[in-house]
């Protein structure tokens, strides 16, 4: 079946084909322009998507260059190494894939994100931990919290100085914000703690 081109769209823009979100965010690391191995992908799928969305495994991302590869969104190419390694493949898009991520970053639903929070869901069981435990649950998520904050604010840096890339800029600070607001929940959740203990009889 075949979607009706929006107003705007460019010629060469297609349907927008059943893949995966992860499919997606594979083509999209693509979409840069650049010839990448998987390595290189999972590189920068660390540096970047795990901010906000999450870094596939490499199993993962080659399993989605398979994929692309057959629906012909990517070609690729063997080159050798001059370190004496074996070959490594690179992958690019193609013009059609590059239509289809277009396509699909144009058009999909804006669906609202699905919070699975693990130290949310083990604070709501805190009727079966210590208050001890509780306080280092907190703890360790801020500073976790903490730290993603201040690697998010570095990687936003060095992406503002590419011009093709301010859109991963962009997302960069907005992980960034994401997660001072997370350190400054867990601080606030300590605080609702402490006030919690001295209203205790």
């Amino acid at each position: 079946m075949t979607d009706k081109k929006p107003d705007g769209a460019d010629a060469g823009d297609v349907a927008r084909p059943d893949l995966p979100a992860t499919g997606w965010a594979v083509l999209g690391l693509l979409s840069f322009g650049e010839e990448l191995s998987g390595y290189d992908l999972k590189k920068w799928s660390d540096r970047s998507l795990r901010f906000f969305y999450w870094s596939p495994s490499f199993s993962q991302i080659y399993g989605e260059l398979k994929r692309l590869e057959k629906a012909g969104y990517v070609s690729s190419r063997t080159v050798a190494q001059e370190t004496g390694h074996r070959d490594k493949r690179v992958y690019v898009i193609t013009d059609e894939g590059m239509a289809a991520v277009r396509r699909w970053a144009r058009e999909a639903p804006v669906e609202p994100p699905v919070l699975k929070h693990g130290v949310m869901l083990r604070l709501w069981l805190g009727h079966l931990l210590e208050d001890d435990r509780m306080r280092e649950v907190l703890g360790r998520h801020r500073e976790f919290a903490e730290t993603m904050r201040q690697r998010a604010e570095a990687d936003a840096a060095a992406a503002r100085d590419e011009a093709a890339r301010s859109g991963p800029a962009l997302v960069l600070k907005w992980s960034e914000r994401f997660y001072a607001a997370e350190r400054d929940l867990a601080d606030a959740m300590l605080a609702d703690l402490a006030e919690r203990d001295r209203g205790r009889p």
